[in-house]
């Protein structure tokens, strides 16, 4: 009687391996509560790192939430969120037919754009440039000098923008006057806009091209190496290795910065506010605080019915920005 056996790439072929026929039960198997916990003791550094982002998630993101229905209430103080009566829309409806709309919308869209055409390729420019430099410290010096702005304070920078562009003596008026023109008042109505997002410009370039650096850093140098073998010049390079290695980084940051696109910065335009510029500068923030705290009788549902209006519109400008990104660079967010 004689018995056939099986190839040997048979055998291999057919049967699974063995760490295989171990993993695969435990792709979809959750662990157990004790063991969840054994794990986090275990790794108790990590947790505690992420404990403060969480809490001021919570705190500063997510309770705040709770606020939202005073949109829907006839507020007053003294009965409280929970005891005002009920409003129905009628404070979102007010805000749509109140004459201010159209003019705060419209500030606050050219203005945030503005900004974004100006400040979002910027620190793009500044991260390339800097990662072909050869001297290091050259890049480090370059580096300090412009995120150094950043850590200034708002009402600080406010105050270097006002007594730098004084129309009475400031100094770059002074200049100015050397070659004849009449001293301009740069906070005025005609140049309020320029003067905001080019000193907005000098404050955050240098910090926002941190994590461009940072993507650049992790681009593999044998590329470079390959490139340049290849005869390749650093233009071709940067335009075939660098945009390309840090794009998930890009559609990332411009996903978000849409969705702040209603959000120009609360304290530098009520800052730079005065009544020759209002009709530029009253954007959706500072008409809400007005509104609010400003105004003989506070309205506080209704300034509470221009927040949510502002959220609705961020949250549907991130999804179509991340839509646009997935159709048109083929990379999203989400």
């Amino acid at each position: 009687m004689t018995t056939t056996l099986p190839r040997a790439d048979a055998v291999v072929g057919d049967q699974p391996d063995r760490r295989e026929r171990v993993r695969r039960p435990l792709r979809g198997r959750r662990l157990p509560l004790s063991e969840t916990l054994k794990q986090m003791r275990r790794r108790w550094q990590l947790y505690l790192l992420l404990l403060p982002p969480v809490a001021y998630a919570v705190v500063f993101l997510y309770w705040p939430l709770y606020g939202l229905q005073v949109a829907f209430k006839d507020f007053n103080i003294l009965l409280g969120i929970t005891g005002s009566p009920w409003a129905g829309l009628a404070y979102v409806q007010q805000f749509f037919e109140s004459y201010q709309f159209w003019p705060v919308l419209k500030n606050t869209v050219i203005l945030s754009f503005y900004e974004l055409l100006a400040l979002f390729p910027l620190p793009i420019i500044l991260a390339v440039l800097l990662n072909a430099a050869r001297s290091s410290k050259f890049r480090r010096g370059v580096q300090m000098i412009t995120y150094a702005p950043h850590f200034i304070s708002t009402v600080v920078v406010v105050g270097i923008i006002s007594m730098m562009f004084s129309p009475d003596g400031g100094i770059v008026n002074q200049v100015i006057g050397l070659f004849g023109p009449a001293p301009i008042d740069f906070l005025s109505e005609s140049t309020w806009r320029h003067t905001f997002v080019w000193s907005g410009a000098w404050q955050t370039l240098g910090y926002s091209a941190i994590i461009y650096i940072a993507a650049l850093a992790g681009i593999d140098p044998a590329l470079h190496e390959a490139a340049r073998v290849d005869g390749a010049g650093i233009v071709r390079r940067i335009w075939h290795i660098d945009l390309p290695g840090i794009m998930p980084v890009m559609i990332t940051l411009l996903v978000l910065n849409m969705g702040s696109i209603l959000s120009v910065g609360f304290e530098k335009v009520l800052l730079m506010q005065n009544p020759l510029n209002l009709g530029v500068s009253e954007v959706i923030d500072t008409y809400a605080y007005r509104v609010a705290f400003v105004a003989s009788l506070p309205q506080y549902s209704f300034a509470a019915a221009i927040g949510l209006f502002k959220s609705i519109v961020a949250l549907g400008m991130i999804l179509l920005a991340n839509w646009l990104a997935r159709r048109v660079a083929k990379q999203s967010l989400f």
